[in-house]
This record gives C-alpha cells, sequence and structure tokens, in this order.
C-alpha cells in the first residue's frame, strides 16, 4: 500500500491505465488517503524549532499533479456516462420495437396462428434478454410494459395447454429460486452487498416470464415479502449512517468554533508571548488529531465544513510563522547589542590587565576606579534593558557577561582591599592628630566629612545588584568601609562631646 503521497499519485496513475468503470472504490480511497496524508504533514509542521517555525500556505505540487489525475478520471466518467447513456437509448428504442410487435401479436392472436406467434413471441423475449439496460426513468415503466404483454400473450393466445404448463413450471422454478436467495439475504451482516444483490434479483424476476394464475400472487408475496426485510434493514442502516454524519459535522464544527476562539486573538491584534503561542499550538495540534479521528459529515455540508476547518488551521499557523520571524528578526537585533555590551565590559576589564608590570599591578586612581564601576554598572543595567536572544546564544553570552563582570569587580575588591589595609590605619591617626591640632572646629568638620563619605558610599552600595560572585564581594567590602567608617564618626563625636562639656 501507498504510504507517501508521490506513491499514491503513482498508484492513481496506473489505475487510470484501467477500465473507468471497476475503479471507482479504489479512486475514492486513494483520495481519502491522500489527504489524510496531507493534512497529517500540515498539523506536524508547527512542532519544528522556533527559529524555524515555518507555515506552508502556498499550492502544494502534489496537491495539484493529483488534482489534475482526478479531473482526468472524472473526464474519463463522464465520457463513459454519455456512451452509456447513448446505448441505453438505443436500447430503449429496441426495446419499445420488441413491445410494438408483441402488443401486435396479442391484439391479433388467432386460434390458427398460435404455434406461429409462440415461436414468434419466443424468438423476441430471447432478443430481448440480450438487449441492455435503459434509462432509470423509464426501467420500471418499459419493463411493466413488458410483463404486462406477456402475460397477455399467455392468458389470451389459445394454445397448447401443455406447452404452457410446461412454460408456467420453468418459470416457477426460476422464481421459486428468487425467493430463496432474496431470503437468504437476510442473513448477510453487509447490508449494501445484500441490497445490491437484491436488486440484482429483481432485474432477473423481471426478465423471467409469467407463472400459472393462481401461483402469481402467493408467488410475489413471498418475494416481496424477503425484499422488504432487506429494504428496512438497508433503510435503518443509513438512517444510522445519515445520523452518524450528522453527528460528525457537528463535532467537525464544533472543533470549528473552538479554532475561531484560538484565532481571536491574532484577528484583535493581540500580542501573544511564546508561552501563549506554545499553549495555543498544542490546543489547535490537539484539535487536529481530533478531527482526524472523526468520520465523514452529510456529503452536501463534508467539502465546505473541511474548507472553513483548513482555513482556521491557515490562519492560525501564518500568524505563527509571523510571529517567530519577527521573533527571530527581535533576537538577532538584541544578540547584537548583548554582544556590544559584553565588548564594552571587555574593553574596561582588557584596560585593568595592561596596567600590570610583571606580577605587580600598577594601581589606578580612585576617580579611575569610580569611573570604570560606574560604567559596568551601566552596562549591567542596560543589559537587563535588553530583551532576549535565541536559546543557543543565551547562556554562552551571559557567561561571557558574567565571567567578564565577576573579574571586574574581584579586580575592584583586591585593589581596594590593599588600598585599606595601606592607608585604613594612617587615615584615622592623622585625623585624630588634625583634629586635636584644630579643636572643636576641626572635630565638627572631620565629623561631617565623615557624615559626607557614609552617605556616599551607602548610597554607591546601591547600584551593585548584578547577579556575580565579584558583585556580591564588593557590597560585602564595601559595607565593611561604612561600618569602619561609622566607628570614626563616633569617635569624633564623643570628642566634640567632651570639648562642648
Amino acid at each position: 500500500m501507498a504510504n507517501t503521497r508521490e506513491e499514491i499519485i503513482d498508484e492513481l496513475k496506473a489505475l487510470l491505465e484501467q477500465d473507468v468503470t471497476t475503479i471507482k472504490d479504489q479512486v475514492d480511497h486513494l483520495k481519502t488517503r491522500f489527504y489524510a496524508s496531507l493534512n497529517e504533514e500540515v498539523s506536524e509542521a508547527p512542532a519544528e524549532e522556533e527559529n524555524n517555525e515555518e507555515a506552508v500556505t502556498a499550492a502544494d505540487p502534489l496537491e495539484e499533479q493529483f488534482k489534475a489525475l482526478l479531473a482526468q478520471y472524472k473526464a474519463k466518467r463522464a465520457e463513459l456516462a454519455a456512451a452509456e447513456a447513448k446505448e441505453q437509448a438505443e436500447n430503449l428504442a429496441r426495446k419499445q420495437a420488441i413491445l410494438n410487435e408483441m402488443n401486435t401479436m396479442v391484439e391479433g392472436a388467432s386460434a390458427d396462428g398460435v404455434m406461429a406467434n409462440l415461436q414468434r413471441m419466443r424468438e423476441l423475449q430471447t432478443e430481448w434478454k440480450t438487449i441492455g439496460a435503459v434509462p432509470a426513468t423509464k426501467t420500471q415503466e418499459i419493463r411493466k410494459a413488458y410483463q404486462q404483454c406477456q402475460e397477455q400473450f399467455y392468458d389470451l393466445v389459445k394454445i397448447n395447454i401443455e406447452l404452457r404448463d410446461l412454460d408456467f413450471k420453468k418459470n416457477l422454478e426460476l422464481k421459486t429460486m428468487l425467493c430463496e436467495a432474496a431470503e437468504k439475504l437476510q442473513n448477510n451482516e453487509n447490508i449494501v452487498e445484500a441490497s445490491r444483490a437484491l436488486q440484482q434479483l429483481h432485474d432477473e424476476w423481471a426478465e423471467i416470464g409469467p407463472v400459472a394464475r393462481e401461483q402469481r400472487e402467493e408467488l410475489w408475496n413471498r418475494f416481496k415479502a424477503a425484499s422488504t426485510v432487506i429494504n428496512k434493514k438497508h433503510q435503518a442502516y443509513f438512517d444510522a449512517l445519515h445520523a452518524k454524519e450528522q453527528s460528525n459535522l457537528d463535532a467537525k464544527r464544533a472543533i470549528i468554533e473552538q479554532l475561531k476562539q484560538l484565532n481571536q486573538p491574532i484577528i484583535n491584534g493581540e500580542p501573544l508571548s511564546t508561552k501563549k503561542w506554545e499553549d495555543a499550538t498544542a490546543k489547535v495540534q490537539e484539535l487536529q488529531n481530533e478531527w482526524r479521528k472523526i468520520g465523514f459529515a452529510p456529503k452536501k455540508h463534508n467539502q465546505a465544513v473541511y474548507d472553513a476547518y483548513r482555513a482556521e488551521c491557515d490562519r492560525f499557523f501564518h500568524a505563527k510563522t509571523e510571529f517567530y520571524k519577527d521573533m527571530r528578526d527581535t533576537f538577532n537585533t538584541n544578540l547584537k547589542h548583548k554582544r556590544e555590551l559584553v565588548a564594552s565590559a571587555e574593553d574596561i576589564v582588557g584596560a585593568i590587565e595592561q596596567m600590570r608590570d610583571g606580577t605587580e599591578m600598577i594601581e589606578w586612581t580612585k576617580e579611575q576606579w569610580n569611573e570604570a564601576t560606574q560604567k559596568i554598572i551601566a552596562l549591567q543595567a542596560e543589559w537587563k534593558t535588553v530583551g532576549a536572544v535565541a536559546r543557543k546564544y543565551s547562556d554562552d553570552l551571559w557567561k561571557r557577561f558574567s565571567d567578564v563582570c565577576d573579574t571586574f569587580f574581584n579586580a575592584m575588591r583586591e585593589s581596594a582591599k590593599k588600598s585599606r589595609e595601606v592607608s585604613r590605619k594612617l587615615t584615622r591617626e592623622n585625623r585624630a592628630k588634625a583634629a586635636a591640632n584644630q579643636g572643636l572646629d576641626g572635630l565638627i568638620r572631620l565629623r561631617d566629612r565623615l557624615q559626607q563619605e557614609i552617605k556616599v558610599a551607602e548610597n554607591n552600595i546601591l547600584f551593585f545588584t548584578a547577579k556575580s560572585k565579584g558583585a556580591n564581594k564588593l557590597v560585602d567590602d564595601m559595607q565593611k568601609k561604612i561600618d569602619d567608617l561609622k566607628a570614626q564618626l563616633a569617635d569624633v563625636k564623643q570628642k566634640i562631646d567632651e570639648y562642648e562639656d
């Protein structure tokens, strides 16, 4: 069995080389499989990676090729139907001519011509059986006329009783066999097949001549009773089928309504996050799986409801493709921006590295460190304002940026630590000496200066909010500096209080 659409197309091409009257069910089956395969391909397309989301809305060349082959098939059937119609019209004319001759024989029957007429009647009956079908609208009418003509002939024409009884007996045997065959069909579980077989039995019944008058009604009632059982089963089968098709139509319309609800934010132009697109895609795929499990809707609605379903799916996946296309553009812009931030941070750290002379560090001034710190903090703040980048870049890029920030803050912490160790004790001693030499005014000025330094330090510590080990260590060091300044301030305040006392 063909699995791909290409194989289905090849199989259809091969079928078109056969007798077109014998391949209808196979063509219908190929059509169902082809469009099932096409629908499955469309439903799988959205599951691709987010950077490769594409929904194909252009005409499928394989579908166009398949439609062209179906058109050839329909053209052949139409040509055959026209030929059959012509042949049936010719058959009708031939049968009408036979009926005319039979009626003439019935109306002009005489005892002298009975045997001659009987022979001719049999010839006409034989000829009648060789003639094919007539137009369906005339089948019942001409069949009834044929039966009546035969019955009139055998009733009115005075023929040899034994010969007539022989024909009646033969016809009785044949029609009894048809009754038995019709009764056996009641056990056939395939009601469609049974109904077709019953129609064939009725065609054969109409071709058989009459039976004895006293047996006609009883025999016909037996055949009709068996037929009624099959016909009722056939009607019940199609009633159930139509009810199921209507249920399928309702289920498909419900799915279309759900798809419309999912598409409403798209129609309204509402912004959707990636998470919402993923959730919506999962729901659409769930609805598509439900659709595939539903059988056919009524024929007059089937194509329309499918077109509506396809339109909603196409609307969703087209919008999703545009969303991810725009998102990729945004990702690329953000990627460029973040790479620029990393490069700027690396330039600052590079400047620190260039200050090394052998194993020693030539220290920056306090102003240089403050300026570099503000730049790093500004880069970190700007990083937070930049949107996301593609997942395949985000982790490495963040690690690169985080590492260079850690390197900076570690260097700054090391420099600050060394600076504090050299100057902490000297600073306290110098301030204390200066304050002692200058008296109360010097202490007051020292107090104000210490308060200002504490304020600046506490304000600066608020900037170090980056989530990096280096920044956290720098915050700890800054806090130690603040604590030291506060201790100095307490000493100065105590001395001022002593002066005032």
